[in-house]
């Protein structure tokens, strides 16, 4: 549906905490030359708690004016009235599609799942990725949930599954039966989750190494599983660097970018800026990370 790698992208801002409407695009064209064929633009790597609805809209019409690809919108929060007035706003700007995120603190009951999700996919005609994200929200999408929103409504097409349970997910794709398709959710997970029916993975660490992921994606859906796992290895540092508790996400990612010279590292509060140390482990990190691809024959391309 909207390809093997989807780059929940970060927002980049200014010093002053403005959106840089130029990094935006200079962001967004990097991702899709380096390995995204998707972006989710305002998820939670977007920063999405600190921006106000125009600054949303205007994200989504910046990066769908950059690039040509697939462009998922972030539009829902924890209020049900609020998704819809922001799914307006995403349809108006030409968004392809809705990522809808459980909601969060107010960790509703299954019924109020099905409530939210159902008002959500009634309101547009353009597909929906729903996000199970139970360490972010409070509160996981159970599988009779997804699969009583499935029966209900047919823009219900994708599920970035971020809940951590590989269990689970075998029970999810074979109950789905190709109704829907499951994104991986946590970049370290990937190779599992492809094992089990996962069709690609809603990436931070693409941000830096998206052919890497798709070199590893293209591997295991060959059955060529020993250098999938060769690949998996050497993305592991990278997985490893995208979120800690020290600097969790998009702090590295804010990082990297930066030293890159994509776009600046600056976040807004209460996140931090990427400190000098994290800034050089970036630069370290990628260093290796391009000799190693090379090694399997994959060119990290730096345009």
């Amino acid at each position: 549906m909207f390809g093997a790698v989807v780059t929940a992208m970060g927002t980049p801002f200014m010093a002053d905490g403005r959106i840089d409407e130029d990094g935006v695009v200079a962001l967004a064209r990097w991702l899709v030359g380096n390995g995204s064929d998707a972006l989710v633009i305002t998820g939670s790597t977007g920063e999405s708690g600190t921006l106000s609805d125009a600054e949303r809209r205007l994200l989504w019409l910046l990066v769908r004016e950059a690039v040509d690809c697939p462009v998922l919108a972030g539009a829902t929060t924890n209020d049900t009235a609020h998704s819809l007035r922001l799914i307006d706003d995403a349809e108006e700007v030409g968004a392809d599609g809705i990522l809808a995120v459980t909601p969060y603190y107010n960790r509703p009951p299954q019924a109020g799942l099905i409530r939210h999700f159902s008002a959500i996919a009634a309101a547009t005609e353009l597909p929906v990725m729903l996000y199970d994200i139970p360490a972010r929200t409070g509160r996981r999408i159970e599988l009779p949930t997804f699969l009583a929103l499935m029966e209900r409504h047919a823009n219900i097409v994708a599920i970035k599954d971020a809940s951590g349970d590989v269990a689970r997910l075998a029970k999810l794709v074979a109950a789905l039966e190709g109704r829907a398709q499951v994104y991986c959710g946590d970049d370290a997970l990937l190779l599992p989750f492809l094992s089990l029916g996962a069709v690609g993975i809603v990436s931070v660490a693409s941000h830096w190494a998206g052919v890497g992921l798709q070199a590893l994606i293209d591997a295991t859906l060959r059955g060529d599983l020993e250098r999938a796992a060769r690949l998996n290895r050497v993305l592991i540092p990278s997985y490893d660097f995208e979120s800690s508790e020290l600097y969790p996400n998009p702090i590295p990612t804010k990082a990297m970018m930066a030293e890159l010279g994509v776009c600046q590292g600056f976040t807004r509060s209460p996140l931090i800026d990427p400190p000098e140390e994290l800034r050089n482990e970036a630069v370290k990190l990628y260093a290796q990370l391009r000799m190693a691809l090379a090694n399997e024959g994959v060119e990290l391309i730096h345009e």
